[in-house]
């Protein structure tokens, strides 16, 4: 088991990468009124074939060959499930994959969610020639970052270059302390 969401977010990208995603939507987000916590990841990958859709939440079901078992997906549905919420993957062959999970925001078993703002770093740094689009929500006030829009402004300029790479982090991380307010999720 993960001990943050924000790993499960890591691995769940990591296979929209290998899927040959040329983009990327990460959605957090955070409503209290609610008691909700959302977390979605969409992706203009490869896509999954029905059969291999009925697998993919099967521990001893992988894709990959350097190992046997997958528990990505199964550890992420069971988090999510754990705190009464609900888990939903939906892929078209050729079109893309999308993962939701929803989670009770205050219910005891919810795993925190973790340091957001390295795993969507890590991410962009890692993977220079894919784009991500993050979006991160708590009740009325959010933040987005859209490496397209940055691709604008810098053409050509990679985002692991330590300037660029370290104003990215910056970002998030402003961002992220703008929209908690001085709490923790």
């Amino acid at each position: 088991m993960m001990t943050e969401l924000s790993l499960n977010v890591l691995d769940v990208a990591q296979n929209s990468i290998r899927a040959k995603s040329s983009l990327i939507q990460i959605t957090v987000s955070i409503n209290t009124m609610q008691d909700q916590l959302l977390i979605e990841i969409l992706d203009n990958g490869l896509g999954m074939s029905k059969e291999q859709l009925k697998k993919v939440e099967d521990p001893f079901f992988t894709t990959r060959t350097t190992r046997s078992v997958g528990l990505g997906i199964p550890f992420f549905k069971y988090a999510a499930q754990s705190t009464g919420g609900v888990f939903r993957i939906d892929s078209d062959p050729g079109k893309g994959t999308s993962v939701t999970a929803i989670f009770s925001l205050s219910h005891i078993d919810r795993m925190p969610l973790g340091d957001m703002t390295s795993t969507v770093h890590t991410l962009i740094t890692f993977n220079t020639d894919i784009d991500f689009l993050y979006s991160y929500t708590v009740d009325n006030k959010s933040f987005i970052l859209d490496t397209r829009e940055f691709r604008k402004i810098l053409g050509d300029v990679p985002f692991n270059i330590p300037e660029i790479s370290e104003y990215i982090k910056d970002f998030l991380r402003e961002n992220q302390d703008e929209v908690n307010n001085g709490r923790f999720f």
